[in-house]
């Protein structure tokens, strides 16, 4: 069977013959609309982001990190300590103290200020270092005093944190260094000020200045997304107190709707230019950009939700609420982009002509037609598709390969910044303790006092294993608890090995010996956890956001090769940026802490990558889908497409990538990473594989890209995203 021009029908809106002319579809009407009540429209959103703001800052935030993994060793171990009342159930600080001439000598103004803290909100108990010796190093030169909390670190407000913080700090001198360590310390932290939002809002101005030469014509993408980003974060604030989202969830927002925002805007606001250097008046202008590109940024919005909301099947807590947020983000940023982009167009839109057709004049002028070089780069590849096809391929295989060897985990103390008492505390223990000190294991084992010692006895035999303290039982006398210390340090692979072999060779002979169940848990082993579960239901996220993906590309398109194509193109821009990361931060190239990648950000940066990559994917190959339908001529269509699309395309690349990339000047690591991956994605996406790959793979397919089953046209039906502009 031949391929057959002519396969996709257009089930787009049934042309109207209302007040903005005949054949307008639906979302050209809603242009009309909002150009005919443009003051309307503008208020409306103001208001609306008044109202959202206002109310927030009301209700206040009620962000709650959810890392509970049912089923799981170090879950079972958390709900048997809150069950049977064991102090193992809230968190606590490290009060660390050192001294090269020693710590006694401090005891006095060390226990004041202990006996301060301990009277404070959120403290449960407090263990003083010269009542343990084992609290001391064996110089006597470092100890610390362990504070325990009513609550997990999350739990805990950072107001009672501060407190802590505060009150210790006030014991330190000329001669004693004090300095606090744990996660609920960390939490506490300040972060410092949005200097990585800043700097990619600066970039995206000069940006768009450099594309379309006008600060106005600049600012008009710039502004609808800085008020689609506004509003999402209102609700989101609001959201948290229906819905469980982490406290991390507010800059990834901001991240992404910035990102997204200025990218739809600027796809629309191209089309919408386009339209006005072929001559058409403002009002015309926008109906027509919104009734073509405006289809594109519905579908592309839409895939990019379908993808965030996949991350609901790995059945992750954190996660759920962090797609939730995101989807509404990107939900928002269409929104404003079909609303509240038409009515400022209309405001400026005289404005804007005279600008654009100004320029128009002098490229046609100086004879730098537009989309030259575009046309000559396709060219290019056409002449040698598979030398081009095969390079590009094979370097993002090479950028792909560290991924494979990706370990991951969570960044601890050990990855703060050198400045920050967590880390000074976290070096310090490590000094006096050895450096599996700062992540022990927490082993519970249920059943009498005999058995926990026993359980002890055999765990500080172990492989791998430091010490382990003795056991101490809880408070009705049905648990014990061991606290064991590994040789390596928390984020090592050998500690991860020992938390299998523990679990999976040492925990079973115990169980047999005492007849005592035995969990392993604790922060470390939680973070293991929640990898080990990440990296089982991949699969499954990927396959749900993959298959629904490819069946919108396929209603689109009507065809096979161009959903298989784009899957497999999208899954190459994510490896790539996923062996990015692992060179960056793993094996700590460019000055790096090397460290395990955050466990959940391979999954959020599939899900949102795969969703912005279809964007350029549905821009670009409508195009060529739209002059194939009108020439015939294949390889005409592809250069045509890529003419069109490429300045565009490189330009919201080139935004999205400067705003991603600013993330990575963020004090906090986890940002780090998220901005370093989206921005290496986009730029493999927006530049090798859009501009390279994809007019490469075309030539190759020829009449076939387009080639659909006849028993599957029949029973598809039919849609397209592009209403042709007319010649």
């Amino acid at each position: 069977m031949s391929p057959t021009r002519g396969a996709s029908a257009s089930t787009a809106p049934p042309p109207t013959a209302g007040p903005d002319g005949p054949g307008v579809g639906r979302f050209g009407a809603l242009a009309g609309w909002a150009q005919r009540h443009r003051w309307a429209a503008l208020l409306l959103w103001v208001v609306l982001l008044a109202a959202v703001t206002l109310g927030s800052q009301a209700a206040g935030s009620a962000y709650k990190n959810d890392f509970a993994l049912p089923g799981t060793d170090s879950q079972a171990a958390t709900d048997l300590f809150t069950a049977h009342g064991s102090a193992e159930a809230g968190d606590s600080v490290d009060i660390v103290l050192q001294d090269a001439r020693g710590i006694a000598g401090h005891r006095p103004a060390v226990e004041r200020m202990l006996a301060e803290v301990k009277g404070l909100p959120g403290v449960v108990g407090v263990r003083s270092p010269y009542a343990d010796t084992s609290a001391v190093s064996e110089d006597g030169t470092i100890g610390y005093a362990t504070v325990t909390l009513d609550g997990k670190s999350e739990e805990v407000p950072k107001a009672d944190i501060t407190a802590i913080i505060d009150t210790a700090a006030h014991a330190a001198t000329d001669g004693l260094r004090v300095e606090l360590g744990g996660d609920a310390v960390r939490g506490a932290q300040d972060q410092g000020g949005p200097t990585a939002e800043l700097a990619g809002i600066v970039a995206a101005v000069v940006i768009l200045g450099l594309l379309f030469g006008s600060v106005v014509a600049a600012a008009v993408p710039l502004v609808t997304a800085l008020f689609a980003v506004g509003g999402a974060f209102g609700l989101i604030v609001l959201a948290s107190h229906v819905f469980t989202v982490a406290d991390f969830t507010p800059p990834i927002t901001m991240l992404v709707g910035l990102g997204v925002g200025v990218d739809y805007a600027l796809l629309i606001f191209y089309r919408y230019r386009h339209e006005l250097v072929r001559g058409a008046e403002p009002a015309e202008a926008g109906r027509t950009a919104l009734d073509a590109a405006g289809r594109t940024v519905f579908f592309a919005g839409c895939t990019v939700i379908i993808a965030l909301l996949g991350l609901v099947a790995l059945g992750l807590g954190s996660l759920r609420g962090v797609a939730l947020a995101l989807a509404l983000t990107v939900l928002t940023t269409m929104a404003a982009s079909l609303v509240l982009l038409p009515a400022l167009l209309a405001v400026v839109g005289t404005r804007v002509q005279r600008q654009v057709r100004k320029r128009a004049a002098r490229a046609t002028a100086a004879g730098t037609a537009e989309g030259r070089r575009w046309r000559a780069l396709a060219g290019a590849v056409q002449r040698r598709p598979l030398p081009a096809l095969l390079i590009a391929v094979f370097a993002l295989l090479a950028l792909s390969a560290p991924a494979l060897g990706m370990r991951l985990g969570f960044a601890d103390a050990g990855n703060d910044p050198r400045t920050t008492t967590s880390r000074q505390a976290y070096d310090l223990l490590a000094e006096g303790f050895g450096p599996g000190f700062d992540g022990p294991l927490i082993v519970l084992v249920h059943g009498d006092e005999a058995a926990g010692q026993a359980a002890r006895a055999g765990l500080a035999e172990a492989e791998g294993v430091a010490g382990a303290s003795p056991a101490m039982p809880s408070e009705d006398g049905a648990l014990s608890t061991v606290i064991v210390y590994p040789e390596t340090a928390p984020q090592s692979a050998g500690t991860a090995d020992l938390v299998h072999r523990l679990r999976d060779v040492v925990a079973p002979e115990l169980e047999r010996d005492t007849g005592a169940e035995v969990l392993v848990g604790g922060a470390v082993a939680a973070s293991q956890d929640f990898a080990d579960t990440v990296s089982q239901r991949l699969p499954l996220f990927v396959a749900v956001v993959v298959g629904l993906s490819s069946l919108l590309l396929l209603l689109v398109f009507r065809s096979l090769l161009i959903p298989l194509k784009a899957a497999l193109l999208n899954l190459l821009s994510i490896s790539a940026a996923l062996g990015a990361m692992t060179l960056v931060f793993q094996h700590g190239w460019f000055g790096a802490q090397p460290g395990p990648i955050e466990a959940f950000l391979p999954v959020l940066i599939f899900a949102i990558v795969f969703g912005l990559s279809m964007d350029y994917e549905v821009f670009l190959v409508s195009r060529i889908h739209e002059e194939w339908e009108r020439t015939g001529d294949h390889s005409l269509a592809v250069r045509e497409g890529l003419a069109t699309t490429g300045k565009v395309i490189t330009a919201a690349g080139a935004i999205m990538i400067v705003v991603f990339a600013a993330f990575v000047l963020s004090p906090d690591r986890m940002l780090q990473q998220f901005g370093l991956g989206l921005a290496v994605a986009i730029l493999v996406d927006a530049l090798v594989i859009r501009c390279l790959i994809v007019p490469a793979v075309m030539q190759v397919f020829g009449r076939w890209a387009w080639w659909l089953p006849a028993p599957l046209a029949r029973r598809l039906p039919k849609v397209s995203l592009e209403r042709p502009s007319e010649s």
